[in-house]
């Protein structure tokens, strides 16, 4: 990497910025904060763009997928499985390229504009005297520099939706919500202990119980489907970009209002991935013939592992095809992630999703750089006791990777790759402990009765 110093330069200056708007609590204006990391972003694209060292997957999976879609290919297959999601972003690509802008400028020129568009989102996300703040600290986040600016990953364009889902997913009114409500377990509890676990169950699902009641329409029903189904929009397009947004769909659903609403915000999430997938012979030339190879190609994830945190310790600390570690951590993530779920399920439902995405970060198998970026928006919008050292701690891992070894030729790069990989394990407690551990419950929204009060068993009858 020809400008690393430069790079390096404006990295580490963001850091301190941020650090010092913490300790000093500066809240400038949203703009501000928008001009800032407009300007840093352009300069770091422009120096990685005119760099004699690109990165590998950009150059040789990103770009063959939007020449595919210039030529009226199918982006998956024409790329030889170099791009594996849906053909959301390489139709993107394909007209940036029929525009005639150079690669170097056009593939990151998507990541960035993503990038720059959390920036006010992450205000709304975090909410309160402190949004401004929070935005500022988001714009000046290396991690996120290096992802957008530099790799020219996709992952600002999945966040980008997914953060977006959950503002509109939270709407207007307090900032803090319980995620799964207190009264709604407290009446199931109280109706199982007075009638048992038999004659309860009808009183739950029959016609007239507690489900029935909350699939009711209520007094602001259009309002709140409209809502829902916004929202699982946004959340639909995130998919689109990548599928690990899948995380993030049980924190926006607890964050509607309704089951109504979440019912609608699953379905159209669910809609919009099928209807690229359905239209891939309208837009992308794919014969129907080949839409099961599209499919299996998406579905395909080699086990590769060896880059990150334990896996590569057992691979001396290179990339590997290991099947039985590629598994074991798989099921790992799911048991974790349930037990994230559970441990956190009275919390904000942003505190939630944060404690998902970083337990996925500790125990994976497999994790690229860009993996990391996926807690940013949430952990800087809803910082914790150890969420600047987490920061600060997975930037210099990725930073190394990016900025210095880079430096060297293939076989001096696969060396050095051997330490860094390994070395990543010493990042995991760190991102352990920047969980929400003291946030487990919510703040009790405006409105609820205490638990067990009369007020509550007045409401018997409202949705869920």
């Amino acid at each position: 990497m020809d400008y690393a110093v430069l790079t390096g330069i404006v990295l580490v200056a963001g850091v301190v910025l941020a650090l010092v708007a913490q300790w000093r609590d500066w809240r400038p204006p949203l703009v501000v904060a928008i001009v800032v990391g407009v300007a840093v972003r352009l300069l770091i694209m422009y120096t990685s763009a005119i760099d004699s060292w690109q990165p590998v997957d950009f150059m040789e999976s990103f770009k063959p997928a939007g020449e595919a879609v210039l030529r009226g290919q199918d982006p998956v297959l024409a790329s030889e499985g170099g791009w594996h999601f849906l053909p959301t972003i390489p139709y993107v690509y394909g007209i940036l390229l029929w525009l005639g802008i150079p690669w170097e400028y056009a593939g990151r020129l998507v990541t960035v504009v993503a990038d720059i568009a959390l920036i006010p989102l992450v205000a709304k996300l975090a909410g309160g005297p402190k949004a401004s703040l929070r935005a500022l600290q988001y714009a000046l986040n290396p991690l996120a520099l290096m992802i957008a600016a530099i790799h020219g990953q996709v992952e600002p364009v999945a966040l980008v939706f997914g953060v977006a889902a959950f503002v509109v997913a939270r709407g207007s009114g307090a900032l803090e919500r319980p995620g799964i409500a207190t009264d709604v377990v407290a009446r199931v509890r109280a109706g199982v202990a007075a009638y048992g676990v038999r004659s309860s169950i009808p009183r739950v699902v029959g016609r007239g119980g507690m489900l029935h009641r909350a699939l009711l329409p209520g007094p602001d029903d259009r309002a709140d489907l409209k809502r829902g189904a916004l929202a699982g929009v946004l959340m639909g397009l995130a998919l689109c970009a990548k599928s690990w947004p899948i995380w993030l769909i049980p924190g926006m659903l607890l964050l509607l209002p309704n089951l109504r609403s979440r019912v609608a915000a699953l379905f159209t999430t669910g809609i919009v991935p099928l209807f690229f997938l359905v239209t891939l012979p309208v837009f992308a030339g794919t014969s129907l013939s080949q839409i099961p190879a599209v499919i299996n190609t998406i579905r395909d994830i080699r086990p590769i592992v060896g880059e990150w945190g334990w896996t590569p310790w057992y691979t001396g600390g290179d990339w590997a095809l290991r099947p039985d570690l590629a598994s074991f951590g798989t099921n790992l993530i799911y048991l974790c992630v349930v037990a994230a779920v559970l441990y956190w399920r009275r919390a904000d439902p942003i505190d939630m999703t944060t404690a998902i995405l970083l337990v996925f970060m500790v125990v994976t198998p497999r994790l690229g750089a860009q993996y990391l970026m996926w807690f940013m928006p949430f952990l800087v919008a809803r910082p914790t006791r150890f969420a600047w050292p987490a920061i600060v701690g997975v930037s210099l891992w990725s930073g190394y990777g990016y900025l210095y070894m880079t430096q060297f030729d293939v076989n001096s790069w696969w060396y050095l790759h051997q330490d860094w990989s390994r070395a990543s394990i010493v990042l995991l407690p760190i991102l352990a402990l920047a969980m929400p551990w003291g946030r487990r419950v919510a703040a009790t929204a405006p409105g609820l009765a205490p638990v067990g009060g009369p007020s509550q068993q007045a409401k018997v009858s409202s949705p869920a």
